[in-house]
């Protein structure tokens, strides 16, 4: 049976993104012909957790509502090596465990990290949205493999907005960063797009 997994910032005991948390859970429960759901402030509450600082609840779970939980301590970690990596045929539009498929493109490029092309158009990074910078505004493709919280939530608040950004756009942009529950639009970590090892004006991007 499938195993899924949801993500969940906590600091210093509170937990963020729950509604949203919780709204992708149930979407995931129902879009499989499940009665129910699982209870995730319930499952924080158990956990009694009162530890400060930065931690991670990792939930895998099954469509039997079976589930374990981890809370790993967490810190963001800077990108060295990202490059672009063609996939055309991938789809990841529910937070399956089985990560496999992201591993093996990230072997093959030799990179830290990857952004998926897909069908000539910008997605997701193997782990999280990502954002441009066009002058002053941030923007988020259209054409995600995921639809994150962060991503919905920075959308929500206008921080951000979306855009078609296909492998010939990026010229247009600056610089990019990476949100996902965990990462928060954040100045801290914004990185020049030159930073993409194998953008189009230097080599052919790398093929999954």
């Amino acid at each position: 049976m499938s195993q899924f997994i949801e993500s969940i910032k906590v600091e210093d005991k509170e937990i963020f993104l729950l509604e949203l948390h919780q709204k992708r859970i149930n979407e995931t429960f129902a879009h499989f012909g499940k009665q129910g759901s699982l209870d995730l402030e319930k499952i924080y509450k158990n956990l009694e957790h009162d530890e400060d600082g930065l931690y991670k609840l990792k939930i895998t779970y099954d469509l039997e509502k079976e589930f374990r939980t981890q809370m790993i301590p967490y810190a963001i970690s800077e990108i060295n090596r990202i490059c672009l990596v063609e996939n055309n045929s991938y789809d990841y539009s529910f937070k399956f465990e089985d990560r496999k498929e992201f591993e093996n493109m990230k072997q093959k490029a030799k990179a830290d990290e990857i952004i998926i092309v897909k069908n000539n158009h910008i997605t997701d990074t193997s782990y999280s949205n990502i954002l441009f910078k066009k002058g002053r505004d941030w923007f988020t493709p259209t054409t995600y493999l995921l639809n994150g919280v962060m991503r919905q939530q920075l959308l929500k608040t206008k921080k951000i907005k979306e855009a078609v950004i296909t492998l010939q756009d990026l010229k247009e942009y600056s610089h990019f960063q990476i949100i996902n529950a965990m990462n928060d639009f954040d100045d801290m970590f914004i990185y020049p797009l030159s930073k993409i090892t194998n953008l189009p004006d230097k080599i052919e991007f790398t093929k999954a």
